[in-house]
């Protein structure tokens, strides 16, 4: 039985008689707790609800009948399967105990040894089914919210200098001039060509977030059933680096790549991609204010006991990362960039996604010699068939 999941079994009568013979017929098999009533029920349910898959109650009860207890567990403990045993089988009674109680069975009192066994036995295995599939679901979501808060992550740096572009522009725009012919729109400029780069700068990162959000809009396509499994090579995302990365002024020319041997990594093609624009937006951030800026990003992919491993480096030669920052860096929020909008958040996304796929982010520095970030695929890497230069 998985970790995690209940198996506790709550058995509900206020006949004395029926709770001993219940305990001593199926204890040795299940876990179980007994309640003489309703309310003794919900007093166990209140203090460890969670350790129980199953609950089997009388109908005929003092106080408050099985039926009331069924409809408390429906509204506050739908998780819990339910069971009711009755000597008073009316249809009346058997039709509350579906529509209102979400029962799984029926069981007719006096209870008999095997068909309450087995009746047991299919409460704590759908209970387990439900279970799971609630911790796929709770999974998604979780990898949802992750990657949507990843994906305004890196969106919201481009999009803020889209604005700030146009803001710049419209700021510099004249009012209409007599002697100027209709159509003809006037903005000046501080430095000559100021305005063109300007356009040009956010035209570069509205291409890069247009890039992002088709990534993701590829993805969930890819996820619907019957589509082809997604696949995607270190060579590749390398090459989508290149060509879609907002590089400012003369950046592009400070990176040089490499892939020494290709593969093929496991893991969504959308968030590693997301994973590789942090790495350089954060490497070119770092490099403005050195002299001669160079990142090499390389590929690389070796066969070891445990299978292939593969790899993909981002090192620079900037003023590295002072020892105290870098010990925390991917374990919480931290930033070197404050003052520029930095949050901290980009590295703990970095992390998670390749934890995610069986890898982890390690990281590398030395004051005024430069930074090495790696990505380490340890789990279901496939190597190319030759290296790509």
């Amino acid at each position: 039985m998985e970790a995690g999941i209940a198996r506790g079994i709550l058995f509900v009568d206020d006949d004395e008689r029926s709770r001993k013979w219940f305990a001593r017929s199926f204890g040795g098999e299940f876990e179980l707790t007994t309640a003489g009533s309703a309310g003794e029920a919900l007093d166990i349910l209140a203090e460890r609800g969670g350790q129980f898959a199953a609950l089997v109650t009388d109908y005929r009860m003092p106080e408050q009948d099985g039926m009331g207890l069924l409809r408390h567990m429906q509204r506050e403990h739908r998780h819990i399967v339910r069971l009711l045993a009755t000597a008073y089988a009316e249809k009346e009674v058997a039709i509350a105990a579906v529509n209102q109680g979400r029962v799984l069975r029926i069981l007719e009192k006096p209870l008999e040894d095997q068909p309450t066994r087995e009746a047991l036995r299919e409460a704590l295995a759908l209970y387990r089914k439900q279970a799971l599939q609630r911790a796929v679901n709770e999974g998604r979501a979780a990898s949802l919210r992750e990657t949507l808060g990843f994906l305004a992550h890196e969106l919201n740096t481009p999009l803020a200098t889209v604005r700030g572009s146009v803001a710049s522009i419209a700021s510099r725009y004249l009012p209409p001039h007599p002697d100027v012919p209709a159509g003809i729109a006037r903005f000046e400029e501080h430095q000559p060509g100021e305005l063109l780069a300007a356009l040009e700068r956010a035209e570069r990162r509205t291409q890069y977030c247009q890039s992002l959000v088709s990534t993701f809009v590829q993805s969930a396509r890819d996820a619907y059933p019957g589509a082809a499994p997604q696949t995607v090579s270190a060579a590749a995302l390398l090459a989508a680096l290149r060509d879609e990365f907002p590089f400012e002024g003369d950046e592009r020319s400070w990176v040089a790549t490499r892939v020494r041997q290709d593969f093929r990594l496991p893991g969504r093609r959308d968030l590693l991609y997301l994973v590789l624009c942090t790495l350089a937006k954060n490497a070119l951030q770092a490099l403005r204010d050195t002299p001669q800026p160079r990142l090499d990003v390389e590929a690389g992919c070796e066969m070891g006991e445990g299978g292939a491993r593969g790899w993909i480096r981002f090192a620079d030669n900037g003023p590295g990362i002072d020892p105290q920052v870098l010990e925390r860096l991917t374990r919480e929020p931290v930033t070197t960039r404050g003052a520029s909008g930095g949050n901290g958040m980009g590295l703990m996304f970095c992390q998670r996604v390749m934890q995610d796929a069986g890898g982890a982010v390690r990281i590398e520095s030395a004051s005024g010699i430069g930074t090495t970030v790696s990505l380490e695929f340890h789990r279901a890497v496939q190597p190319a068939d030759s290296p790509t230069a």
